[in-house]
């Protein structure tokens, strides 16, 4: 018969694999170049740290784990995953109430996915959507990094 993890411990084994596999996943997102299975791994691991998170975070983790999925298929060139992905982390805010720097970034995800599918009215008013959802981050930093990234989506 198989042995059973203590709840705790199994929690903490779910935390640390979701925590050590979303920085993997920028760490992977920040190469310039990847070979075909860093990029199997990128989504692999985007996707698994989602999963664990989904064992032991809440809603806000989930909405995060959501948006890093849909910029790894940004990286990638998939537009319609990454607009399925970013549409599943605004719909985790909204349905939980998630503000701040979760619901900001959600409507960056979906700005990036209008720039990727060619639809400059629907990246325009995803772009408006993140600015205004930026102005409520409480973090200046947070603030700052949700505004350099957005300037690489299209004009103010």
């Amino acid at each position: 018969m198989p042995t059973v993890e203590p709840p705790n411990e199994a929690e903490r084994r779910h935390k640390q694999f979701a925590v050590n596999l979303f920085n993997r996943v920028w760490a992977l997102m920040e190469q310039l170049e990847r070979t075909p299975e860093e990029a199997d791994e990128m989504l692999h691991a985007a996707h698994a740290s989602v999963y664990h998170w989904s064992q032991v975070g809440g809603p806000q983790n989930l909405a995060i784990g959501e948006w890093q999925v849909s910029r790894v298929y940004a990286v990638l060139g998939w537009p319609e995953s990454f607009r399925r992905h970013a549409e599943r982390s605004l719909q985790i805010c909204e349905q939980h109430g998630i503000g701040d720097f979760a619901r900001a970034y959600a409507f960056e995800a979906l700005a990036r996915a209008a720039v990727l599918a060619g639809d400059g009215a629907e990246r325009d008013h995803r772009l408006q959507q993140a600015r205004a959802a930026g102005e409520q981050i409480a973090d200046a930093e947070d603030r700052k990094q949700l505004l350099d990234d957005l300037a690489d989506l299209g004009p103010r």
